[in-house]
């Protein structure tokens, strides 16, 4: 009977020491990179070595690797190191950056105070997205202190659609003043009343 012979394996990517986890996460190939970084938390210097790495990383999956890494750390700090990628000319990585917080949302939380007060109105914008994680009555609370004060109606738009989910009768005086603020905004009017409709039928 003739020896049949097992296919060969395909040849896997080792997995790092812990040693040189460091090392090949700046200067490994792209494979290292991304298995470096996926266990780089298992490092107590895990932060700087993540924080460094993400500055210098410019492959898209590597990348959502270390910004993975960094939402499992689960911590404001963590969380502070990815918010500064929310101002990104590049989409994919505001993305991926809006991505990380949105999955570690305690730890986002902390700074979400500072975000829907930033300078720049496409991060409150996107900020409202990190509120639609947030237990109902603090995204509400939060949502409805920047529409009061918020002048851009495209981030009143962003607010009243997470607040259309999380709202409460409580909500309406504020998207009344809203509606009042920017009368000449159809597609602000539209959501407004599409807010009022879902908040009225709970």
């Amino acid at each position: 009977m003739p020896l049949i012979r097992k296919p060969a394996s395909p040849p896997e990517t080792p997995a790092p020491d812990d040693r040189n986890i460091a090392e090949m996460l700046i200067e490994g190939s792209d494979d290292e990179r991304w298995t470096a970084a996926r266990r780089t938390t298992l490092l107590p210097e895990a932060l700087p070595l993540l924080t460094t790495a993400l500055s210098k990383e410019r492959i898209a999956r590597v990348r959502e690797a270390i910004f993975t890494a960094l939402a499992k750390m689960g911590s404001s700090e963590s969380a502070a190191v990815i918010i500064p990628y929310l101002r990104s000319d590049d989409a994919a990585q505001r993305t991926a950056a809006l991505d990380a917080l949105r999955a570690m949302p305690g730890a986002a939380a902390v700074h979400l105070p500072g975000l829907l007060k930033d300078a720049d109105a496409d991060v409150r914008l996107l900020a409202c997205e990190i509120a639609r994680v947030l237990p109902a009555d603090d995204a509400s609370r939060l949502l409805e202190e920047l529409i009061e004060r918020e002048l851009n109606p495209n981030v009143c738009a962003a607010a009243i659609e997470v607040l259309a989910e999380t709202g409460t009768a409580a909500s309406l005086k504020v998207l009344g003043q809203c509606a009042t603020r920017f009368p000449e905004e159809p597609f602000l009017a539209f959501a407004i009343k599409t807010a009022r409709d879902r908040i009225g039928s709970r």
